[in-house]
């Protein structure tokens, strides 16, 4: 897999949808003079593992907030109506989704994977990355890439990573949320 330490972040121009209306939003408006956490997962509503990915992020995103980080994206291969509504389901409501529908942004950071075996077309493979003014700091990306729970690429490696003494929100309070989102499926 790619480790992009040290790269700018590609320059593309993600679609999104809200209030009745579409935009568009550049890497530039995501990361320029901002310090940034981004996942990718696979697809929205890939149980449990996208979940658990999402649900950890939410639940650390005061620690985060907490310890410099501006914002937490999550970018799927997905459009901004399916992403809105795995948001909703999931109450993840500390996280901004950004759709790649095209993979635009997976393709260029050469983490897209072909998984049309599994009925789920180009997919982007599972990581996280620290970003700071547009530049990769850090990548922590999953060795079997999408059909695994995120062992390197979840909330507490990240902030671990930023701060290791940061507190941290309790497990069981992650886990809870994580349950319950598992068992209303």
């Amino acid at each position: 897999m790619f480790n992009h330490k040290g790269q700018r972040v590609p320059q593309v121009t993600f679609w999104m949808f809200a209030e009745g209306e579409w935009y568009e939003l550049s890497t530039a408006d995501l990361f320029n003079h901002k310090t940034v956490v981004v996942f990718a997962v696979p697809g929205a509503f890939i149980y449990p593992h996208s979940s658990i990915q999402l649900l950890g992020y939410n639940e650390y995103a005061k620690a985060f907030r907490t310890n410099g980080v501006d914002e937490i994206l999550c970018i799927s291969v997905n459009d901004s109506f399916v992403l809105a509504t795995w948001a909703e389901t999931e109450g993840a409501d500390q996280v901004s989704f950004i759709p790649d529908v095209n993979g635009d942004f997976t393709r260029e950071m050469k983490m897209m994977v072909n998984l049309s075996s599994k009925g789920m077309g180009y997919r982007s493979w599972r990581y996280s990355m620290l970003v700071r003014d547009g530049v990769i700091e850090k990548m922590f990306v999953e060795q079997d890439g999408v059909e695994t729970i995120p062992m390197v690429s979840n909330a507490e490696t990240m902030l671990n990573y930023i701060n290791p003494e940061a507190e941290k929100p309790e497990q069981t309070a992650v886990l809870m949320q994580m349950w319950r989102t598992m068992l209303s499926d």
